[in-house]
């Protein structure tokens, strides 16, 4: 079971939409393009960024075609396939495990629900069932309203071969030195928040599933292959280059922010579905310095 893509950086593409709120497929090859372009390792269509819960069923096999037909077999893609109908979610995972050529699927741990630690953990040994794909677990307790506790995550994780990584989005470094105490050897840790991935792998995660890649793929690949190489003072030069701009770029949500920057850079509109709203007119205007800055400190041009 291939999973070395995981180490290195994976882009949680958005969604493009056009003016009358369809799949833009011309901005979404150029993302997929400029992912492939900027170095990135692996590509993650339709999760949170890509604003799947607004997603049809539909749309959600036409994004992953467009991005699929675009990439040409260049890099890996996982899919996200989560929900808080576990029934569902196995059956959705089945299907595109059988009929299209993926690297993997990433799951978000299931939200609203609340189940308990038991709960997650049969949930996430349904999913592991239901394919023979690589699973990535995805732990994201601000969205969620549940954290997945470091316990459950290494049982899953001993207990199921396919289950072979988690996307840590808790904000918690002592979780992730948890998780890596504890972990089975070839299990692995991602971050799952741009801030966070450089103190993640100074103790241990592998790599990230970013949003900031959107806009700046060979940038955050580069930090994230410092820190791999143990070359921790240039992936604090590329880190503090960024940080700023990741941090602003979730001043109003995501993707409205990520989106707002790719329209700025001509890759995408802004355009994002209800009940999400178009990055503001301020923002809009404060978030053009800061890709400025990252422009200036990095020679973009």
């Amino acid at each position: 079971m291939n999973t070395s893509y995981i180490k290195g950086t994976g882009v949680a593409l958005v969604t493009p939409f056009t003016n009358d709120n369809k799949i833009d497929v011309k901005a979404l090859q150029r993302l997929v393009f400029r992912m492939i372009e900027g170095g990135v390792e692996y590509l993650v269509p339709i999760g949170t960024t890509g604003e799947s819960p607004t997603l049809t069923k539909d749309e959600k096999k036409q994004v992953l075609e467009i991005v699929l037909e675009a990439n040409q077999n260049k890099l890996p893609v996982v899919m996200g396939i989560g929900g808080n109908n576990t029934h569902e979610v196995t059956e959705e995972i089945t299907f595109y495990s059988k009929n299209y050529a993926l690297a993997g699927i990433l799951s978000v741990c299931p939200y609203y629900n609340k189940p308990n630690q038991n709960g997650i953990y049969a949930h996430y040994s349904a999913i592991a069932q239901s394919t023979d794909l690589p699973v990535i677990m995805y732990n994201i307790p601000p969205r969620t309203g549940i954290n997945m506790l470091p316990e459950t995550i290494v049982k899953l994780a001993e207990n199921h071969k396919n289950l072979v990584a988690v996307k840590e989005a808790a904000g918690s470094v002592a979780q992730v030195m948890n998780i890596v105490a504890q972990k089975p050897k070839d299990f692995l840790v991602v971050s799952g928040d741009d801030s966070l991935t450089l103190p993640f792998m100074s103790v241990g995660a592998v790599g990230v599933i970013s949003v900031a890649g959107n806009v700046f793929p060979r940038e955050v690949s580069q930090k994230v292959r410092f820190a791999l190489q143990g070359n921790y003072e240039k992936a604090r030069e590329y880190h503090y280059g960024l940080m700023e701009f990741m941090d602003f770029l979730f001043a109003e949500g995501n993707p409205v922010g990520v989106k707002a920057a790719l329209e700025i850079m001509g890759i995408c509109l802004k355009n994002v579905r209800l009940p999400l709203i178009p990055a503001s007119e301020g923002y809009h205007e404060a978030l053009q310095g800061k890709l400025k800055k990252v422009n200036d400190t990095f020679n973009l041009g």
